[in-house]
């Protein structure tokens, strides 16, 4: 039987050194690898490009990255909920390349499938095609996107098991099924982790072929992004 199964995050980020390309699940603060972006700002490396739909906010998720300046490049969609990524972006601090939502996700999914590149007329006519390759289908024309190429994909699950199927749940099944399998190497952190064979095939969202390493996460605090309550009468 094949055991993925790591014993700590420490471990599992073992070998992630300066100068990655690290993917990184979640939308929004659901469904982020707490544990593992903790770990990396712990280790202090420097000069990373992180892939993520989001920034995080200014003390949470990657945001706790760029305020130890751990980030070089962001490869983004939504970013406007940090402030210290627009002050790090308006002074030339960080580089940024923001990608319009739906090709962010392709581009993951792209690089998962082994597919180069992929034609989508999102972004024609705009900054976002500058320097792109251009092409007409069906009269309408199309800006040539390339797969995304990351050393890592570090993804949270709500359920996994030692051979590294994974289930998630709710809004997290959004950009972290995508970049699942599509690195050199994906590290997977669960809520919980059961002995293969446990889980119902059926409900598996991404097989353990696509994962090579997992470990039960911790102390998960699951943040609201922007928390908006109506008055009490």
């Amino acid at each position: 039987m094949i055991n993925k199964k790591v014993n700590s995050v420490q471990e599992a980020l073992q070998d992630i050194q300066d100068d990655a390309t690290i993917m990184l699940g979640g939308f929004g603060l659901c469904g982020i690898p707490e544990n593992s972006i903790a770990e990396l700002v712990q280790k202090e490396i420097k000069n990373l490009t992180c892939i993520s739909n989001n920034a995080g906010v200014d003390d949470f998720g990657l945001g706790l990255l760029l305020q130890k300046k751990q980030i070089k490049k962001m490869i983004s969609s939504y970013v406007g909920e940090n402030a210290e990524f627009e002050r790090q972006m308006l002074t030339g601090e960080l580089e940024v390349e923001l990608i319009p939502q739906g090709t962010l996700a392709e581009r993951c999914r792209a690089a998962q499938a082994g597919i180069p590149a992929f034609f989508t007329p999102a972004g024609y006519g705009t900054e976002v095609a500058i320097g792109k390759e251009t092409r007409e289908f069906n009269g309408k024309m199309h800006v040539m996107e390339l797969a995304f190429q990351a050393d890592f994909a570090i993804v949270k699950a709500w359920k996994g098991d030692t051979a590294g199927n994974l289930i998630f749940k709710g809004t997290a099944r959004n950009f972290n099924p995508a970049m699942a399998g599509a690195a050199k190497i994906t590290i997977a952190e669960v809520e919980e982790l059961v002995e293969a064979g446990t889980l119902d095939p059926n409900q598996i969202h991404i097989p353990g072929i696509m994962v090579q390493r997992i470990f039960q996460g911790k102390n998960y605090e699951k943040r609201i992004e922007k928390r908006t309550v109506r008055e009490r009468k």
